[in-house]
């Protein structure tokens, strides 16, 4: 058993790991996604692998395996809040260097790998964001990568396309705080070109998810 706070939320959220818990006590409006294969339970519901809710003022049961987020819902203004993150988080593009990334608003927490789970958060401070599709993660060769993403605050949009071109969409699931987007990637770990768009300024958080065998990017 075992509950391990993040410091990549810090100052603005308070961001948890949860293992082999059998009962943890959620105070306040908090996001939590499951990162177990066995579903954990709230009263009478069950949050299956990889989904997420905000839960206020109840028990989760059952944790084999959670991240929560604790706080996001006590800002006042989002926007100040989203203010305060650009004064504090460097751009995507100083951080990853690509291309994509030149010149967009576009923010990150550091990302702190558990394990095989590594946990990032981001800012999208523009809308529309054209953030760019992309497809690959070249630092994960070993097939079977996976990565989700849990939107916040703010809204937003996960977008699929046949190719590299925004015309070629095929899928687009809404992202408001508290969701996650449905697992978009084959058994070999192989994406569509996706990306995420705004729809409001937004914070959502990446959780990369690698394969055994494959070791975290230093």
């Amino acid at each position: 058993m075992s509950i391990e706070t993040l410091s990549i939320g810090d100052p603005f959220f308070t961001v948890r790991i949860v293992k082999d818990e059998p009962r943890f006590a959620i105070h306040g409006k908090t996001i939590a996604l499951n990162l177990s294969d066995e579903p954990m339970s709230v009263r009478a519901q069950q949050l299956g692998s990889l989904q997420s809710a905000i839960l206020k003022d109840t028990t989760l049961t059952s944790v084999n395996h959670a991240v929560v987020i604790e706080g996001f819902a006590n800002h006042v203004d989002d926007a100040a809040l989203m203010a305060r993150i650009r004064d504090t988080w460097p751009s995507a593009f100083e951080v990853r260097g690509e291309d994509r990334l030149r010149g967009i608003e576009h923010y990150m927490s550091p990302k702190v790998w558990v394990g095989q789970f590594g946990f990032t958060l981001y800012h999208s401070a523009s809308v529309p964001l054209k953030v760019g599709l992309h497809r690959d993660h070249a630092f994960c060769p070993i097939p079977g990568f996976r990565e989700v993403h849990t939107q916040i605050v703010g809204f937003g949009k996960m977008q699929q396309c046949r190719e590299q071109d925004i015309e070629t969409l095929y899928l687009e699931e809404p992202m408001a705080p508290g969701t996650t987007h449905r697992p978009m990637y084959d058994s070999e770990g192989n994406y569509p070109w996706h990306q995420f768009e705004t729809i409001t300024p937004s914070v959502f958080m990446a959780v990369e998810m690698l394969p055994d065998g494959a070791t975290p990017p230093a």
